[in-house]
């Protein structure tokens, strides 16, 4: 990401927060009414006080544990149901119905279920959060696998590949890319819903302190809940989608984002800026590859 790219992201959260600060501190009071609204320095001051106390830091850890065992159980489950479902017939007839039966219903609704069915109360957000990831993970990978081409596939099993080669080969390579689109759109529900199982049944956690501080008109302690909840968000997001790009850096860039990095990176090692003239012959001395090498077939 280029410094210009960063100061754009900067001064766009910058103006946010100004924003916020001067409607709140002139009381508007329109359509939208900002007089009891908390000012930034009001939040940042609670916000301040709470990084000091330990009871921050034990929710914030139960919200995380919360998260992170939820969210591998639905990857883990989710990506094995899904790639069954795209590949095998019989599952496809046995847990297809099933799947698209439950899917539409919200996680935060399968509370009272998780209340009847769970011994307790911690066991019962991990299993809200699981089924909040699990849906989108495993439509994805089902999407993701049934898009493959079977020219690959056919590829491996002329050369005397088994299902075990082709599986962990081809499909779930080829199927990356879409599995880890679900993962990070699973990642951001989960978090939606173990905030608000956390604030019905909790007794710890961001969401718990979050919903008490409302009940006792703490307003600067809603906003500060509401920062970490976008703060955690945002961080297991990226890391999602760093582990994701990791996972499939083998995959081919498009020709002409490479030329400008490789035009970036010859122009720094000359010492001077890169021009469209190096451009053109960076072009003309390494041509873009055609189709057919940008999908090489996989080999056993």
């Amino acid at each position: 990401m280029t410094p210009g790219r960063r100061l754009l992201r900067v001064a766009s959260l910058g103006a946010a927060l100004g924003l916020w600060q001067l409607l709140t501190v002139w009381d508007v009071n329109l359509w939208l009414r900002f007089e009891q609204f908390p000012t930034v320095g009001e939040v940042g001051s609670a916000l301040a006080d709470r990084l000091g106390t330990a009871a921050y830091w034990e929710d914030l850890g139960h919200s995380l544990r919360r998260i992170i065992v939820g969210f591998l159980l639905a990857a883990v489950l989710g990506v094995a149901v899904g790639t069954a479902i795209a590949r095998s017939r019989w599952a496809s007839d046995l847990l297809g119905p099933l799947v698209e039966v439950v899917r539409p219903v919200p996680a935060i609704a399968l509370v009272p279920v998780a209340i009847l069915l769970l011994p307790t109360n911690e066991q019962g957000i991990v299993f809200i959060t699981f089924a909040a990831a699990f849906f989108p993970v495993v439509v994805s990978a089902r999407h993701a696998v049934r898009a493959l081409s079977p020219v690959w596939e056919e590829a491996v099993l002329t050369l005397g590949g088994g299902r075990l080669r082709v599986l962990f080969s081809v499909v779930l390579p080829g199927a990356l890319p879409g599995i880890f689109g679900g993962l990070s759109v699973g990642i951001g529900v989960s978090w939606i819903c173990v905030i608000s199982a956390e604030m019905i049944s909790g007794e710890y956690g961001v969401g718990y302190r979050t919903w008490q501080d409302y009940t006792i008109v703490n307003f600067p302690g809603v906003f500060v809940g509401m920062v970490t909840i976008g703060a955690l968000g945002w961080l297991t997001s990226t890391a999602v989608e760093l582990v994701g790009r990791r996972a499939t850096a083998w995959l081919p860039r498009p020709a002409g984002r490479a030329a400008s990095r490789t035009t970036r990176t010859a122009a720094v090692r000359s010492g001077g800026p890169p021009s469209a003239h190096s451009g053109r012959e960076l072009a003309a001395t390494h041509p873009a590859a055609p189709a057919a090498d940008l999908r090489k077939e996989p080999v056993p």
